[in-house]
């Protein structure tokens, strides 16, 4: 029998170098719909219902690209359960981790709480416009809080606190229902004896235990002095606080536009597709959560 003569060429491909590792920064910018992996590696409970959690990203790469400013947030999924947005607590100097304060308030909540150190969660962003904390520097701050209000201004606090030498006179204002709901109890101690800071801590309801001011948040505002075309105002806590707060600080002559708040309830989905967080004209995971009064009063709805 004639040899076959048939036969398939094999065609070689020119060689190419492998491609270029993408960095972190390029990698959580492909595709911002995508968690990233991060343990648990602390929890704090700070009350009954709030606790501290604190995380830090598996992928070397993100965990070093990750930046936020004080007042933005990220996206936190728990698989198989669902997905939430939280106000980062933590200070942007302090790098490697993240912490979030969070409350047991619902079915992914619950579920958050019940996690322990060491199991995996998701986590997107950071997502939205914080304080501007450039701008503030070389002026006297005024923090006013209530509530879990001050899980988002903590991490003001805490970068205010890392560059201390760049601002002027610093007050914290931070009100609670009861003395049992007072969040960061250890913090605010190591501030009330910081001799560059000035803490004032109200309860609605006092105890036997009780030794600060009792009253409302704006109470301390009767007998505070201030500079007021050298303040820059930073407000977080119910809503039904805010429109109170401002009304304090107009009266002590800080400007609109150096009042700035954060309207983190608002948050939603982080990139404004799902339409839920919109507010008026605005949409509060992209324009926000942090607004100043002047924007928020041009806002339908928002005061």
């Amino acid at each position: 029998m004639p040899a076959n003569t048939d036969f398939n060429p094999v065609v070689v491909s020119p060689y190419h170098d492998e491609p270029a590792a993408m960095t972190g920064q390029e990698l959580m910018a492909a595709n911002p719909y995508r968690p990233w992996p991060a343990r648990i590696t602390s929890i704090t409970e700070l009350t009954a219902t709030e606790k501290l959690f604190e995380f830090r990203l598996i992928d070397e790469r993100i965990r070093e690209a990750f930046r936020h400013e004080p007042g933005q947030f990220v996206e936190v999924s728990i698989f198989g359960v669902g997905e939430a947005p939280i106000s980062i607590s933590s200070s942007p100097s302090k790098r490697g981790f993240i912490e979030l304060c969070v409350r047991r308030a619902g079915r992914f909540t619950e579920a958050l709480h019940k996690m322990q150190c060491g199991d995996i969660v998701g986590i997107r962003g950071p997502f939205g416009r914080g304080f501007p904390f450039e701008e503030m520097k070389g002026h006297d701050i005024l923090l006013v809080a209530g509530g879990l209000g001050i899980a988002p201004l903590r991490s003001l606090i805490n970068n205010i606190h890392d560059e201390r030498s760049d601002f002027g006179k610093v007050t914290i204002i931070y009100g609670s229902k009861n003395p049992s709901e007072v969040m960061f109890r250890n913090q605010f101690e190591m501030w009330r004896h910081r001799k560059d800071f000035d803490l004032y801590l109200t309860v609605d309801n006092p105890d036997d235990t009780w030794d600060g001011e009792v009253g409302l948040v704006t109470k301390p505002f009767e007998h505070l002095e201030i500079s007021p075309a050298n303040t820059f105002g930073a407000v977080c806590g119910p809503p039904v606080m805010y429109r109170f707060v401002v009304a304090e600080m107009r009266k002590k002559g800080i400007s609109y536009d150096h009042i700035y708040m954060s309207f983190e309830r608002h948050m939603k989905c982080g990139m404004g597709k799902c339409g839920h967080c919109q507010i008026g004209h605005q949409y509060c995971c992209i324009d926000g959560p942090v607004f100043n009064y002047w924007e928020a009063k041009n806002i339908q709805g928002s005061m």
